[in-house]
This record gives structure tokens, C-alpha cells and sequence, in this order.
């Protein structure tokens, strides 16, 4: 399932695997990381499984400071997609919108590929302006705040006039059909996963994490510490499994974290919590944990589950977006969102049963290696490029 970059060769700079269809496309990814998560790993995993198959990628990173780009560019260093990097401050938006119709006049896409709310409304114009194909993939909706609530009901009023809108899962699909977008522009391809660096053992894992030398029970965490995402559940699951030798690794960081260390020290469980923060690469460190929890209240399609997956760690999961789809009876076990005791009780059944998690976890991970795999996902998005494709020159100027 690992992926090796592609040999390199002085002409190209790869030794790419000719396409199905009879030319390469010229693919244009714009994106605007904030904390690294699914969406970024999606873009990275996309930009790399394209550019193998002979594809011309860029990916435009559009962030406030350097460190973001190459946080996302780090494992696309040797692949041949082309990094444009427009280190540009917050709210400049004018500048940005400028940029991107600069560099879609240099790079003459055939199709530019959109992800994350600012990209849609921005590199949306930019797409009209110019007449290039638009192509955006929604990943879910987090309706974290007040200010995420109005850019993404700006994002749902832009993205109707894209030429196709990619829902990572069926129930996505349904909720953007449902608010107006054209069926016949609504595609679901669901994620895939593909490993791009090589995750580590249970010891470097637990290293890396600040928990060197525990040997305890571990529950994993990985996520960004906001409403959507549950941890306030994770942690009143915790206080019910007070019977049980537990610790919970909170991996991520995000506007609740001192709000949910209150919530913790109220609940008793502070001395049971270990707060990682954000930690590079959270994607190798599935093997520190004896069970990996997922308690969104919302989800599009979890890379995280997949990572869990392929460590081969047993999951509990709260059954939303597209969790039931990837994982079905006998992988997992899932339980309604927002129920703490319902988490605390499938939490209590990985370690009271450990042969019956072993075999889920198992399930799962043939389930990833047989229905995730990349292959058939990239097809699917080279099939939706060319279905929405029209090649000419530019219609505007690079002013």
C-alpha cells in the first residue's frame, strides 16, 4: 500500500506512469492549510497518487507564513508536483485573487482543483474569470463558530457554479444536494487512504507523543480541539471508565484546549489526560495506542480511520458522515454521536474482549487494503478532470 516516490529522469524530473487516457492533464490544487489535518493529507495524498500517474500537478498554498507550506509540501519534496507556495497575510484577499490569476495564466491548467472554504470562494472567481473548468472537494462542514458558519455558507453559495462539487461521503452529498447544488454536479468519491512515510513502532510512537517508557493502556485521540470534533464526549467517556487502568493521549490542538482542560480537572480525569498539542506526522502514531476513539459530531470521510486501519488498532467510532460506510458491522464498533456512556461502553468491550477487537481490527485493515486503496480513487477523480475538461487559451490577461 505504500507508495515510493517516482524515479527521477532530467527531463521531467519523474518517470511517471502514463495515464489511461491518451494525454497527461495539467491539474491546478489550491489550498489554504490551517492546523495539519484530513484535508491537507488529502491534498497531499491526491497531488502524489496524480503526479505517478503522469499528470502535470501544482498545488498552490495559499497561508500566512512559510511554515504551513512546508509542513503540507514535506512529503511531496522529491514527486515532481510543482509547490507555489503565496505566503500572504490573513485577509488579503485582493492579493490573493490577484496571485492566483498570475499563476493560472503561467501554469494554463486544464482544471483547477479547489479544497477548504477560502479556496472555493477565491480560486472560484479566479476559474470564472478565466474560464478554466472548477472542480471542488467538499470534506465536510464544521460549523464550529459564528465566523465558520458565514464563510461556509458563502463557500455552499460559490460552489454551485463549479463544473463538478466531490462529496467525500454519501450523506455529504445529500445534505449539499439539498441545499441547492445541481445533482448532476454532486460526485461522491470517498477518500482513500495512502501512506506516504512510513508510521513507527509502538516505542518511537509512544516516543514521539512525550510517553516514553508507559506501558499502560492507551487511548489515542487525534483531532482539532473544536465542538465538531467531540473531544468535550472523549473526556466525559473517560470519567465513566474510572474501573479500568486508562490513559487518553489528546493529540491535536485548537481554540477548546483550556476550556477542555477545565472540563477535565471538573471531571477527575486530569491526571489521566496527556495533551500532546499538535504533533507533525500524527499519522504514524497509531501504534502507540491500544484503541483509537473517534467522537465526532460530524465527519465527511475520517482520514484518521483510516490511519487507525492501517495500524491495525481497534476503533470506536461515532457513527456520522461517512464512518458507517467505511467501516460496516464487524470492523469497528460504533455508537451514536454525542453519547458518552455509548463511547465508555464500546471503550470497556476493546479491552474486556481483546480477541473480538483483534478480529475487528483485522477486518479493517483488509477492508482498507481492498476498498481504500488509492488506485481506484485517483481514476475516479482522472474521470471526473476529463469529463469536466476544455482546453484554450486563457480569457484574461496576467494583470
Amino acid at each position: 500500500m505504500t507508495w515510493s516516490p517516482p524515479a527521477t529522469t532530467p527531463e521531467h524530473g519523474t518517470a511517471a506512469r502514463p495515464s489511461a487516457d491518451a494525454h497527461p492533464l495539467t491539474i491546478l490544487h489550491v489550498v489554504a492549510p490551517g492546523k495539519f489535518g484530513g484535508l491537507e493529507r488529502v491534498v497531499q495524498s491526491l497531488c502524489f497518487g496524480l503526479r505517478r500517474n503522469g499528470h502535470r500537478v501544482h498545488l498552490a498554498i495559499v497561508a500566512p507564513e512559510p511554515e504551513a507550506a512546508r509542513q503540507l509540501l514535506a512529503p511531496l519534496a522529491h514527486t515532481g508536483v510543482c509547490a507555489h507556495p503565496l505566503v500572504l497575510p490573513a485577509r488579503a484577499y485582493l492579493q490573493e485573487h490577484r496571485a492566483l490569476i498570475r499563476l493560472a495564466v503561467e501554469v494554463q491548467p486544464d482544471v483547477i482543483h479547489t479544497h477548504g472554504y477560502r479556496p472555493d470562494v477565491l480560486a472560484g472567481w479566479v476559474a470564472r474569470r478565466t474560464g478554466i473548468p472548477a472542480l471542488t472537494t467538499m470534506h465536510g462542514f464544521t460549523h464550529a463558530t459564528w465566523k465558520l458558519r458565514l464563510y461556509e455558507r458563502l463557500q455552499r453559495g460559490v460552489v454551485g457554479s463549479f463544473d463538478a462539487v466531490v462529496a467525500v461521503s454519501r450523506q455529504l452529498a445529500e445534505q449539499l444536494v439539498g441545499e441547492g447544488i445541481p445533482p448532476a454536479r454532486v460526485h461522491v468519491i470517498p477518500n482513500a487512504w495512502l501512506q506516504l512515510q512510513a508510521p513507527l513502532g509502538r516505542a518511537g510512537a509512544r516516543r514521539a507523543l512525550g510517553l516514553a517508557g508507559q506501558s499502560g493502556k492507551l487511548i489515542g485521540w487525534i483531532g482539532r480541539l473544536s465542538p465538531e470534533k467531540g473531544p468535550d464526549v472523549m473526556l466525559e467517556a473517560l470519567a465513566r471508565l474510572d474501573d479500568l487502568p486508562l490513559r487518553l493521549a489528546i493529540v491535536g490542538d485548537g481554540a477548546e484546549r483550556q476550556a477542555l482542560e477545565r472540563q477535565a480537572a471538573r471531571l477527575g480525569v486530569a491526571p489521566r489526560v496527556h495533551w500532546c498539542g499538535g504533533v507533525p506526522e500524527a499519522g504514524r502514531l497509531f501504534a502507540a495506542f491500544d484503541v483509537f476513539a473517534l467522537s465526532s459530531r460530524t465527519e465527511g470521510t475520517p482520514i484518521a480511520v483510516f490511519e487507525a486501519m492501517a495500524a491495525h488498532t481497534p476503533i470506536v467510532a461515532a457513527a456520522v458522515g461517512g464512518v458507517p460506510d467505511v467501516l460496516p458491522h464487524g470492523t469497528a464498533l460504533l455508537v451514536p454521536p454525542g453519547d458518552p456512556q455509548a463511547l465508555a461502553d464500546a471503550v470497556r468491550d476493546v479491552f474486556r474482549a481483546p480477541r473480538h477487537a483483534t478480529s475487528r481490527a483485522t477486518a479493517a485493515r483488509t477492508r482498507l487494503l481492498t476498498r481504500f486503496e488509492p488506485r481506484r480513487w485517483i481514476e475516479a477523480y482522472e474521470r471526473l478532470y476529463r469529463q469536466i475538461c476544455r482546453r484554450g487559451p486563457l480569457a484574461v490577461a496576467s494583470r
